[in-house]
């Protein structure tokens, strides 16, 4: 009876090892997927769905500056901490607008019969100074793509990208976006 029991045992594991050769010999013979680069290149209209780093979106009205409003939530949202935006500085405060300060007519005693206008506000520049990406840290997870209510972030379609240096994969996208647009609009010349 044990004899018996051993060859069914061997039956059952000969019978799993020709089921995965014949799993194994129809993947064989099926055409490889993979590209062996520099050999053979991967066409740009075969990468559409490819997610590489993050860039910025060019305006509809000025394609070297983004829509972004510098509302921090791609930088405040990101788990690796890769992004880094650099928001303009507030606009400076004339100290002689200021409200507290008394015009100079007041000092003499007298009351000017007008009220002079309010001098005009300087708006806070909305569109980010620099934006970094320490794409040596990115996850590619896409949260900040996502989070942003402008859409002014996507993926780029850069897939040969490859350097020796750290310093290499820190992008300023901010420069990236109008070098992309200057070439735009060197291509749309000719």
């Amino acid at each position: 009876m044990g004899v018996i029991k051993e060859f069914a045992e061997a039956l059952k594991g000969l019978k799993s090892l020709i089921v995965g050769l014949g799993i194994t010999g129809k993947e064989f013979a099926k055409p490889g997927v993979t590209v062996h680069y520099p050999r053979k290149v991967v066409a740009d209209k075969d990468l559409v769905t490819y997610r590489g780093h993050i860039e910025l979106v060019g305006s509809k009205n000025d394609p070297a500056m983004p829509p972004c409003i510098t509302c921090l939530m791609c930088q405040s949202v990101c788990p690796s901490g890769c992004i880094k935006i650099i928001k303009h500085p507030p606009p400076k405060k004339d100290p002689a607008a200021d409200k507290n300060a008394p015009p100079e007519a007041y000092a003499s005693g007298l009351e000017p019969k007008t009220k002079a206008a309010p001098p005009a506000k300087e708006k806070p520049v909305k569109t980010p100074k620099g934006f970094i990406l320490d794409y040596n840290y990115c996850s590619l997870c896409g949260l900040c793509v996502q989070s942003c209510p402008v859409d002014s972030l996507r993926f780029s379609t850069e897939f040969y990208i490859a350097d020796p240096s750290k310093k290499a994969f820190v992008y300023d996208l901010m420069a990236r976006l109008k070098a992309q647009a200057g070439t735009a609009t060197a291509k749309e010349k000719e």
